[in-house]
């Protein structure tokens, strides 16, 4: 049986208090790191991998259905604003398609054809890697993907929260993020997701780095979108350049468009 799947340790849900409901559901999510840092050792590989593709013009792409597609598209959105990458670097594809960003498509995960149609839509290659989110790992959208992705030379990985799934198996590079069964039975948006969530921030935080999007632990390449931004980068420029005005810092950072290239020709 999955561990996704099992039945939750708690019981008579309804009947207990919300304070109740609330430390126990904590005393759950505490338990998700834990499981994480035992995986540590195959996120290394598949980030080193995926450092390795994009260096030489490669894409990362993250597919999934449901909660898990929905995981996806949000890391890969935050991707560019974060870290001043293209949008085509990091892109997420979820099952029925932007329909389903925000309700539920019926039985669109079941489709062990659609997921590489939508691969393929982006000019998918083997220059690429396809990562395959599914808390349970069966998921036919990703799994059929994944396979077609391998009989193209096409590096593929999986982020799953259970042991020896058919996602994992076909993965050449899983990520196995043993939770436990929900607090709900069966319920993956709780622990699942939030491991999943954890994973992503890993992955495409750790990738950005070393491809150098980060200095020091700044991002200097931030896209300038709003006026929170502008004020952060103003005052990473001065910091950065000495500069102490801070309309000439804001002026020379909205004149050049970030901070990595405001400081380089202040300092030129």
């Amino acid at each position: 049986m999955k561990t996704t799947e099992a039945d939750s340790f708690y019981n008579h849900l309804e009947q207990m208090s919300i304070t109740e409901l609330l430390t126990n559901i904590n005393a759950e999510d505490k338990t998700v790191p834990l499981a994480i840092e035992k995986a540590i050792p195959q996120i290394e590989k598949l980030i080193k991998e995926t450092v390795e593709k994009l260096k030489t013009g490669g894409r990362l792409f993250y597919i999934g259905a449901g909660t898990s597609g929905r995981l996806g598209i949000v890391d890969a959105s935050e991707c560019p604003p974060t870290f001043g990458v293209d949008h085509g670097i990091v892109i997420g594809l979820i099952a029925g398609g932007d329909e389903a960003i925000r309700k539920a498509v019926e039985f669109a995960e079941d489709d062990l054809q659609q997921g590489w149609l939508d691969l393929k839509q982006q000019n998918v290659s083997n220059k690429d890697v396809v990562i395959g989110i599914a808390a349970s790992g069966s998921t036919p959208y990703v799994i059929g993907a994944l396979k077609k992705c391998n009989e193209e030379n096409i590096l593929t990985g999986c982020i799953t929260c259970n042991s020896g799934s058919e996602m994992a198996n076909v993965s050449k590079l899983p990520i196995e993020v043993i939770v436990g069964p929900e607090f709900v039975t069966g319920s993956t948006r709780m622990k699942s997701g939030t491991a999943q969530k954890l994973v992503l921030n890993m992955i495409s935080t750790s990738v950005m780095i070393k491809l150098g999007r980060v200095k020091g632990n700044k991002m200097v390449d931030m896209q300038l979108s709003n006026n929170k931004l502008i004020d952060r980068g103003t005052k990473m420029l001065m910091k950065n350049t000495g500069l102490e005005d801070y309309e000439e810092a804001k002026n020379l950072l909205l004149k050049h468009g970030s901070v990595r290239k405001a400081t380089e020709s202040y300092k030129k």
